[in-house]
């Protein structure tokens, strides 16, 4: 038996025999504030008038006892004393990651014997990881990543068979793995950049590379351990063979250096070849240059699974990439004619109302353009006109309507005018091509904003931007359904919520679903579809909210639907959503750029509830826009109400201090 483990066991023995004073949510209370006292951060305001701490933020209860203290990134400092978790005895969840927490764990901690989920990471915990905590029978979740344990990895680990999760990558462990290491349900494990050694054990070799990465190990999933590769034997086959195989070893070497030399001049020689070929190309290129660009197909990129971030719908703004022809670059020698005025009723560009006609159709064939991506209804273009003008320039595929039905559905889509929609501004028809005109939005699409830069220069996504975000989106989608109750977007998803320089939401690609075949695959919006919709042309409005609710989900957790598969293969965003939920640990949920922002914790927790209502599994237990559309109405105000009292925290202090006296 350790040294320390003595202590724990006889903590725990007094604990059963001598209950001194049995714990009720009067001692949870009274430890809460011992807890507040001790490392308390710049966001435990909670008013201590109240005699319940079931109000104080971060805080839950159940049957009259607290249950669950989630204090994530709040500035906790110093080290946490004994003497406080022994009250918290019907804790489930606790969560103090990303705080200042120094020193080794409480070891008072061995009471809270109901403990599922425990979040410690990013703090600054030191010693060996305790081992009262593999008393902890009942724990599902734990995460120690990003501290300073050290020593080695116990095989106390595999007391915890209803494990699911253990993360302790990023700190000083050493020594080896051990061999009989083995969490019966364990599903999600990493021990990176840490200074283990020795090869993986056999139970763990079914975890990605990235598990174990930044440390000296081997075997499993990294490269072989020394002395388990098989070495040819390079003996002959009797006793006195030793003068043989070195005539064969020279002989090889001989041969291997001449095939080596045949190489090098047939590949020398089918490079000159290939340059030979390069060069007459581009001679041929330039003689041919007088050829009409608007006669050129450019390939249409297509970018694997959901275009997160390039993927555009009249554009989802990505990088993309330059080529030398404008949006209408692809239209054959024909619509170019047309384009010149050639011919009898020669086509051109269509403009809606009192759009600004400053450009036309051959201004687009000269222009300079940006691929933006490939989405559900065609490849999207940045154009820059000669006269300076940026306009988005969707060429669609796979319209099989007539001109009389394309000019009918169109004419109704530009009619529509609204400010958090994407403004249609004309469009061209012809047997062979199809054009949308639209405004271009520098700032891109918020699928781009959420997914893009993951880098150290990314710039978080704060409540507000966030929470106004998803208020105009819910405003122009509440506007399309007022405009008939067979009027639906059905194609709602982060890349068509395009964003102005201010991030005002505008949304994009409404009205486009009846303009094509059945030949716009439904993995196109993977994720965001409802489950009743099995015609991706006749999306009702519940299955719109549907969609909405996905996009809701998407802006709090920072996760790309068709990437939210985390425990179980095939589990999509709102179900994940739905289990963390029941697993009682809700603030696991959301984005880790948004648990900085604690006084609009309840506004959040709204807004995921509105998200969970709006993606339920039936149709009729989704609210319709207009109610969705109210009630983000509604936490916006209230987050706007809270960030606008006159000094909150010195009033806030002021009161807890004169109270506690």
């Amino acid at each position: 038996m350790k040294p320390q483990t003595l202590p724990i066991l006889v903590f725990t023995f007094l604990t059963i025999l001598f209950p001194f004073s049995k714990p009720d949510l009067a001692s949870d209370r009274s430890a809460l504030l011992a807890l507040r006292s001790a490392v308390g951060g710049r966001t435990l305001l909670w008013n201590i008038t109240e005699t319940t701490p079931c109000l104080w933020a971060g805080v839950l209860c159940e049957q009259n006892r607290v249950t669950v203290l989630r204090l994530p990134g709040v500035a906790l400092s110093g080290q946490l004393p004994n003497g406080i978790f022994g009250n918290l005895t019907r804790l489930r969840t606790l969560s103090l990651r990303l705080n200042a927490l120094t020193g080794s764990l409480p070891s008072d901690l061995v009471a809270c014997v109901n403990l599922r989920n425990l979040y410690l990471q990013g703090n600054l915990f030191t010693g060996d990881i305790p081992e009262f905590l593999f008393t902890l029978h009942d724990l599902v979740r734990l995460n120690l990543a990003s501290n300073n344990f050290s020593g080695e990895i116990s095989l106390g680990f595999n007391n915890l068979t209803r494990l699911k999760t253990l993360f302790l990558e990023g700190n000083s462990l050493s020594g080896s793995i051990p061999p009989g290491f083995d969490v019966p349900n364990l599903e999600q494990f990493n021990v990176s950049n840490n200074a283990l050694n020795g090869s993986v054990p056999s139970k763990l070799q079914a975890f990605s590379k990235d598990s174990f990465l930044g440390n000296s190990l081997c075997g499993g999933p990294l490269d072989s351990c020394p002395g388990n590769a098989t070495i040819p034997s390079a003996s002959g086959g009797g006793g006195g063979g030793g003068g043989s195989g070195s005539n064969k070893k020279k002989k090889l070497s001989g041969g291997a250096i001449a095939g080596i030399a045949i190489g090098s001049v047939l590949g020398f020689l089918l490079l000159v070849a290939i340059l030979i070929f390069l060069c007459r190309k581009k001679s041929s290129s330039k003689k041919g240059s007088t050829v009409d660009i608007a006669t050129v197909k450019h390939p249409e990129v297509e970018i694997p699974g959901e275009k997160s971030v390039r993927e555009v719908e009249n554009g989802g703004y990505g990088n993309g990439y330059s080529v030398a022809a404008a949006a209408a670059a692809a239209m054959t020698g024909t619509a170019k004619a047309e384009a010149n005025g050639g011919g009898a009723g020669a086509k051109k560009l269509m403009f809606f109302g009192n759009a600004a006609r400053v450009f036309d159709l051959e201004d687009l064939l000269r222009a300079s353009a940006e691929v933006l991506g490939k989405g559900t209804f065609g490849t999207a273009y940045k154009a820059v006109l000669e006269m300076g003008t940026v306009v988005a320039v969707k060429r669609l595929k796979d319209v099989t309507i007539t001109e009389k039905e394309f000019r009918d559905k169109i004419e109704a889509v530009g009619a529509m005018d609204h400010q958090n929609l994407v403004p249609l501004r004309a469009y061209y028809f012809s047997r062979d091509e199809k054009l949308l005109v639209y405004d271009y939005m520098a700032m891109g699409s918020l699928s781009a904003l959420l997914h893009g830069n993951k880098g150290a220069g990314r710039t978080p996504l704060n409540w507000e931007i966030r929470s106004a975000i998803a208020l105009g989106a819910a405003r122009g989608i509440e506007y399309l359904h007022s405009q008939g109750p067979s009027v639906s977007h059905g194609n709602i998803k982060s890349s068509n919520i395009l964003l102005t320089k201010s991030y005002d939401a505008r949304v994009s690609d409404f009205g486009l679903a009846h303009l094509v075949g059945p030949s716009a695959t439904p993995n196109r919006v993977a994720g965001y579809r409802a489950p009743e919709v099995t015609d991706p042309r006749k999306v009702s409005q519940k299955a719109d909210v549907y969609s909405f609710g996905v996009l809701l989900l998407e802006l709090l957790t920072g996760k790309a639907p068709t990437h939210a598969l985390l425990n179980e293969e095939g589990v999509d965003l709102p179900r994940w959503v739905q289990s963390i939920v029941r697993e009682e640990w809700t603030s696991e949920v959301f984005d880790l750029e948004l648990l900085r922002y604690q006084s609009v914790e309840e506004e959040m927790v709204q807004l995921l509830q509105l998200a969970v209502d709006c993606a339920a599994q039936y149709p009729d237990k989704r609210p319709s826009m207009s109610e969705a559309t109210r009630r983000i109405e509604e936490l916006c105000r209230s987050s706007l109400r809270e960030d606008h009292d006159p000094q909150p925290d010195f009033i806030n202090v002021a009161a807890d201090d004169v109270s506690s006296r």
